[in-house]
């Protein structure tokens, strides 16, 4: 079954593929002998009930330094596609919303992964508030009352932006820091939402374990360690991956929210677990999958793939 796959993403002359995940998704893709197309978000456009994109046709080989070759733009409409894959890194803010709004007007008759509407009503650190047996105790709050008495009931916070993402501004807050009042006074006129506000949980030095789902299903999971003096342990903020199994309670946590996801239509996620609490359920452009095959691992592009081809062979009726 060949399809017409466009990718909406970042720079891909900027991507750096040992790690990226919307590359290994290309390469599969390319693979089963799918069409590619690519274009970056500042070309969606939308006149009346259509949809469109610049886009250039695209090639790609698993080559650092020499991972892509485009042809020169053309304009078509995304109903045209089979697939759309938004891929760009948040931060989730209106220009990111606005394309969910986009896209969501040829979905599903052209299948946008994720669902745009599900990604936009689940942004990553609020969608998991709905499982709150599953996770620390979190605050989400810029009223410095409130954080105040969080802190006091619960001692060491992580305190991060509500739409940040790659481990950007993300603080430990001691129960007596005497740096709160200047942090709180750069958080009230950095970021202008609500903040994220969480127990910190000691053990993120043994890791914060980024666990694959695909259509609800757990297929992997990459373990990640923090470098020496930093509480973050994203890969990109010096984050040491090792290769991990499930242990029961993260089966138990990918079990409870699996079948939410699946019925959102969220056919690529990836969660992070810390000593056996969600902290975050990631939608808008999850990573993990390379770091998975590298180390030995399968390659979950493969999965994903085949849940999207399941999807429209049953929209085409095959």
């Amino acid at each position: 079954m060949g399809l017409t796959v466009a990718v909406q993403m970042d720079p891909i002359q900027n991507i750096r593929i040992a790690g990226d995940t919307t590359f290994a998704l290309l390469l599969e893709a390319q693979r089963r002998g799918h069409s590619l197309l690519y274009y970056a978000p500042d070309r969606l456009s939308m006149q009346g009930r259509r949809v469109t994109a610049r886009v250039e046709r695209l090639t790609v080989q698993d080559v650092e330094g020499a991972h892509f070759t485009l042809t020169p733009p053309e304009r078509i409409d995304l109903a045209e596609a089979d697939v759309v894959l938004m891929r760009q890194d948040p931060p989730f803010d209106m220009a990111y919303i606005t394309a969910t709004h986009m896209l969501e007007r040829i979905h599903p008759e052209t299948l946008v992964v994720n669902d745009p509407f599900e990604v936009r009503n689940a942004p990553e650190k609020l969608f998991v508030l709905n499982f709150p047996e599953l996770m620390p105790p979190t605050l989400i709050s810029r009223d410095k009352a409130e954080i105040e008495a969080f802190r006091l009931e619960h001692g060491t916070v992580a305190m991060k932006p509500l739409h940040g993402h790659g481990g950007a501004a993300v603080f430990k807050v001691t129960e007596k820091d005497p740096n709160f009042g200047s942090m709180f006074d750069l958080f009230a006129t950095t970021f202008r939402e609500a903040w994220v506000v969480q127990r910190y949980l000691d053990r993120v030095t043994e890791g914060d374990k980024r666990i694959i789902l695909v259509d609800g299903v757990a297929m992997g999971a990459v373990n990640r360690v923090p470098a020496a003096n930093d509480i973050r342990s994203n890969m990109v903020r010096g984050g040491a991956a090792s290769a991990s199994e499930l242990t029961e309670r993260e089966r138990e946590i990918c079990a409870t929210i699996g079948p939410e996801l699946a019925r959102r239509g969220l056919i690529l996620v990836g969660i992070d677990v810390i000593d056996g609490h969600l902290t975050e359920i990631n939608v808008t452009s999850p990573t993990g999958i390379r770091a998975i095959q590298r180390l030995g691992g399968p390659d979950l592009s493969v999965a994903v793939w085949d849940a999207i081809e399941a999807r429209i062979a049953v929209r085409k009726g095959v």
